[in-house]
């Protein structure tokens, strides 16, 4: 467990240093995003962002593993 938290931490830490770079990547407007904009509403489904945010995190995990 204290593997896993120390990880994390860095992991955290690394993405936070990177910030200004990931925030220029197209993440969040991929093809198969869903946005439906009316007047006075919003609604945003970020479907690809989100499977491709698990596959990465799943490869993460499984190369912790093993």
């Amino acid at each position: 467990m204290q593997k896993v938290l120390i990880s994390v931490g860095i992991l955290l830490l690394i993405i936070g240093l990177l910030w200004p770079v990931i925030d220029k990547l197209p993440f969040g407007r991929l093809p198969g995003d869903i946005i439906i904009e009316r007047p006075g509403f919003k609604l945003y489904l970020p479907v690809t962002t989100m499977v491709i945010i698990s596959l990465a995190i799943s490869l993460i995990l499984w190369l912790f593993r093993r």
